[in-house]
């Protein structure tokens, strides 16, 4: 047996984790496992975070629709005409006459 195939044998049989050096191999392996569980859950992390700004989004998009409908039902609101039409309905009617200035004079003693 040659001596590439000697070692891709060994390692598949798990005998680098059963040497004398076995104890630097473990740790190399531990040191490689945390770093792919700390790198799984910042993935996790972002995931989830990127959902967060989707949805927030989506209200957001929401909450504009809400504002720009109650702006629109505001200026019809206040348009001349319609105030006109509700002070119509309640018997208040605009006057004929024009309104005319009072002056207030105070005499000095």
């Amino acid at each position: 047996m040659s001596k590439v195939k000697k070692n891709i044998y060994d390692i598949l049989r798990g005998s680098f984790l059963t040497d004398e050096s076995a104890f630097k191999n473990w740790r190399v392996i531990i040191f490689v496992v945390v770093l792919l569980l700390i790198m799984i859950s910042s993935a996790h992390n972002a995931d989830k975070k990127v959902v967060k700004i989707s949805e927030l989004n989506k209200k957001r998009i929401e909450l504009r629709e809400k504002y720009i409908a109650s702006e629109t039902l505001l200026m019809r609101m206040k348009m001349e005409s319609s105030v006109r039409q509700k002070a119509k309905d309640i018997g208040l009617f605009p006057t004929d006459t024009p309104p005319t200035k009072i002056k207030v004079t105070q005499k000095k003693d």
